[in-house]
């Protein structure tokens, strides 16, 4: 588990910011956030950008939504007030966009409000030193939230930074935890 400390976070997010500079990953977030400042909604192009930030391998499904439907569909979660709706608007399972899982959701959801959600990744939740749940549900994502927030507000740094350290943190470290405890062909 990460040392939760303001310094270690920054030293950590630093790092993050670092091995992404200049990136697609940099362009994208910045390009996202931009571009929903000005819109409440995402359209097709930015919401499979978002997809594809995230998890690339589900690109298909996104492309299987259209404009409209992306478009109501954001809008409307970006303005319910109830955190289960907000977040199952999103996802293809409950009848929202096909590709969307907890982790895209969240990463949406990131995107248009930073100061309230942290993107769900499974880095981040090694680096919590909680286990890795065979799927996400409402209850795990909630706690999830609350978890980073909580830490955001302790230490005094905003929630990307947060997302961005422990991020790092298990980058830098959980390939030695593996290779401690005998795991190979470790991603």
């Amino acid at each position: 588990m990460i040392e939760i400390t303001k310094t270690k976070i920054r030293e950590y997010a630093r790092e993050y910011d670092k091995r992404n500079k200049g990136t697609n990953d940099e362009f994208v977030e910045r390009e996202i956030k931009k571009w929903l400042k000005s819109h409440h909604y995402l359209d097709r192009e930015e919401f499979i950008k978002i997809g594809m930030w995230k998890s690339p391998r589900p690109k298909r499904h996104y492309e299987n939504n259209d404009n409209l439907t992306i478009k109501k569909i954001t809008q409307t979660s970006f303005i319910v007030k109830d955190e289960r709706q907000v977040v199952e608007l999103l996802l293809g399972s409950r009848g929202g966009l096909k590709g969307v899982g907890y982790p895209v959701a969240s990463a949406i959801l990131h995107f248009a409000f930073p100061n309230r959600y942290p993107i769900l990744d499974f880095r981040v939740i090694w680096s919590l030193g909680w286990e890795q749940p065979k799927s996400y549900n409402f209850d795990f994502w909630q706690k999830y939230c609350n978890e980073i927030r909580g830490i955001s507000k302790g230490i005094g740094e905003n929630i990307r930074t947060i997302d961005k350290a422990f991020w790092e943190h298990s980058k830098e470290n959980k390939p030695a935890y593996h290779k401690q405890c005998g795991i190979k062909n470790f991603n």
